[in-house]
């Protein structure tokens, strides 16, 4: 994980200082970091990640959920603040609900006839089917329906591609906190990576993320600090469930970390 604090430093030494929708930043447009699966799993290690919030939420947002108690049933309490968010309550369609969110996108994509497209049954389907199609694309970014959701997506979408047995992934992220939100981005979107090159019969291959505005909260500066004077440490494993074969079968116990050794939490304020 030593190109994701090369990138911390980046941004805090060459990085604009910017006013915010929600408070001060200073960030760099345009970066990326590529990280080989062969090489471990990309769980930060400066800092502790809660891995079990993270598959939580991923295997919420597979399941096309927008309801905030079904995160909240697998002890994953991140959306709470948006789901009570003044902005969003008055619209919501029952208590808790989230809107259109990233696994409704996924899942239940709206037609202008109002059918709904399982994208990412779609893009399973075409890995096996026509591996080197260049049309492997999932979207969360729906113009049509940005006002209908909790918080519009920050991950927006992300492209597979097969060469030579492995599958590898792109995901272009439009806006990167890069302290809280990003190690957490970098572990779902490899985990997602291997649970689809399982249910699909290849090998992992790549995570590729692409970084649009990726900045650092001034709030968040000497948590930034103090984790930059941290030595990365080894890379944990991942193992999940041989016997599991669809993408929609996976559970919490399905999906487990292993020797995972890290240095200790940094807190800061989440913001929202």
């Amino acid at each position: 994980m030593r190109q994701y604090l090369d990138a911390l430093k980046n941004i805090m030494e060459n990085g604009v200082d910017r006013e915010g929708r929600n408070g001060p930043t200073r960030a760099l447009f345009g970066m990326q970091m590529r990280y080989d699966m062969a090489d471990g799993f990309p769980a930060v290690t400066t800092k502790k990640l809660f891995f079990d919030t993270m598959k939580a939420e991923l295997l919420c947002f597979l399941s096309g959920s927008s309801d905030v108690k079904d995160f909240q049933r697998l002890g994953c309490h991140i959306w709470d603040a948006n789901a009570d968010a003044d902005y969003w309550k008055p619209k919501a369609r029952f208590d808790g609900d989230l809107g259109r969110i990233y696994g409704v996108q996924w899942r239940s994509w709206q037609t202008p006839g109002r059918e709904t497209i399982d994208q990412l049954a779609e893009v399973i389907a075409g890995i096996q089917k026509n591996p080197y199609s260049r049309r492997l694309v999932v979207t969360a970014w729906n113009p049509g329906e940005l006002d209908q959701m909790a918080l519009e997506p920050c991950h927006i979408f992300f492209q597979f591609f097969v060469a030579n047995g492995e599958l590898s992934v792109q995901m272009y992220q439009r806006s990167c906190d890069m302290f809280l939100g990003v190690p957490f981005n970098i572990a779902s979107y490899a985990l997602l990576l291997r649970m689809i090159a399982q249910v699909t019969g290849l090998k992992p291959g790549e995570f590729i993320h692409t970084l649009g505005d990726a900045h650092i909260y001034h709030v968040h500066f000497d948590a930034v600090k103090k984790q930059l004077q941290r030595e990365p440490l080894k890379l944990p494993s991942l193992s999940l469930n041989p016997d599991i074969k669809s993408i929609d079968d996976f559970k919490m116990s399905d999906i487990k970390l292993r020797n995972y050794k890290h240095h200790g939490v940094i807190k800061a304020p989440m913001v929202v």
